[in-house]
């Protein structure tokens, strides 16, 4: 039985079916039946690429509403540097988080500050001679599943750093109790502010054995509408921001990699592209490199399915606004040479590999033996028309007992013509 919680939905009365979601979700998790899309919950990534591809807004993402905080005494917002990439003309981060105080949270702080503190601690790991190497980034949680479902190989060279989410929320509560301390872990509410589905899932779901320290994940479009109604632009706020250059840069692709200091880096954006990267890097087909940064939207986090804003104005608007900023205000001591047990996890989630056919090598072997025969049967067009991605993805379907080899219309219609189905 699948226990874990996605954030991305299906509204069955919006699908028609259409298939466009079909050809583009990047794990084959979906499937067309009885006129509408079906999603297999044992594949999907939550990466939100039927969201942004669906014509009819028939896939949807579940966060939680602005309202879900009240239950807490002390509420505390964790931006995501994307926030900022939102809005026009902004040249002070100030406004936002000043903002955030206004709409009813307690306190603010910074998930950018808290990618500063990341990336300094990422350049002291990538100095231990014994790490595996190209180490990957534990940053975007669509990542870390598709490792985990589709290139297990590659599980040992993630590093096990907390993203900056979870550091955030960390260092926040530790705030919060040291100005606070009649105040109970309970009535402490940490709210992260997200451009993705795949943190909310992170957070619904925890990370192996680690509970995530954040309690409710609205998106950025929910929290951009409110705060332009009380964002005044030249009234006089307090200095709040505590981040700089690096920090807001980790919105964009590459910002992570950069901010290493080592040009031994590779930074890819885009579901289709980060699949690619790490194809090659599981063939050995891939230049030696000490550091990946992968990100599963375009762009970056500026392009995740959460936001409102065109992510590429977004991408300009923080390069502007960077133009203002020290280049970090979180660093480290020159001696520092090891990671704070609070900043890591020790083990990832095991997840079932989506291209294991059964748990016996042999019936595995038989299996993929009778999906390759079947194959040739069909046309081998990827029409769609199936309901499966493909025809690969249909021969398995068939031998998995989850589609009848009559669903593929081509090849029916060849054969009641009398036409030889192997004649292409």
């Amino acid at each position: 039985m699948n226990t874990y919680q996605h954030s991305v939905y299906l509204d069955v009365e919006k699908c028609n079916g259409c298939t466009t979601c079909l050809k583009h979700c990047p794990t084959e998790a979906i499937r067309i039946k009885n006129n509408h899309a079906v999603i297999n919950e044992g594949r999907c990534i939550d990466c939100g690429e039927c969201i942004r591809v669906c014509p009819n807004s028939a896939k949807k993402a579940k966060c939680s509403k602005l309202s879900a905080m009240d239950k807490f005494k002390w509420k505390i917002a964790l931006p995501a540097p994307t926030l900022y990439g939102q809005f026009d003309n902004l040249d002070d981060v100030d406004y936002v988080l000043d903002g955030l105080l206004k709409i009813g949270f307690d306190d603010v702080f910074e998930v950018s500050a808290a990618a500063e503190l990341v990336s300094a601690y990422t350049r002291v790991y990538l100095k231990n001679e014994k790490v595996k190497k190209p180490v990957i980034s534990s940053a975007c949680p669509v990542v870390l599943r598709l490792i985990g479902l589709r290139f297990p190989s590659l599980k040992e060279n993630i590093i096990h750093m907390l993203p900056p989410m979870e550091i955030a929320a960390l260092l926040a509560r530790d705030r919060a109790k040291q100005l606070h301390p009649e105040l109970k872990d309970d009535e402490i509410g940490v709210c992260f502010i997200s451009p993705c589905p795949a943190k909310a899932s992170y957070v619904n779901n925890g990370f192996a054995d680690y509970k995530s320290k954040v309690d409710v994940v609205v998106s950025v479009s929910d929290i951009y509408f409110q705060l332009i109604s009380v964002m005044k632009y030249g009234d006089e706020v307090k200095t709040l921001s505590n981040s700089g250059v690096i920090g807001i840069s980790w919105a964009s692709s590459g910002g992570e990699a950069t901010a290493i200091f080592n040009e031994n880096y590779l930074a890819a954006d885009g579901i289709d592209n980060v699949i690619r990267v790490l194809d090659q890097v599981e063939n050995g087909n891939i230049p030696p490199l000490d550091f990946i940064e992968l990100n599963a939207c375009t762009g970056g986090c500026v392009g995740g399915v959460l936001t409102i804003q065109n992510p590429f104005i977004a991408k300009a608007r923080l390069r502007s606004l960077r133009r203002y900023l020290p280049i970090s205000q979180n660093t480290l001591s020159d001696d520092t040479k090891a990671l704070p047990d609070g900043f890591l996890f020790e083990n990832l989630p095991i997840y079932r590999p989506i291209s294991r056919l059964s748990d016996s090598m042999a019936e595995s072997m038989r299996m993929m033996s009778e999906i390759q025969r079947l194959k040739k049967e069909l046309p081998c067009i990827d029409c769609g028309s199936c309901g499966a991605p493909n025809c690969r993805a249909f021969a398995e379907d068939v031998v998995k007992g989850q589609a009848n080899i009559d669903d593929c219309l081509i090849r029916k219609q060849r054969i009641a013509e009398g036409g030889d189905k192997d004649d292409r």
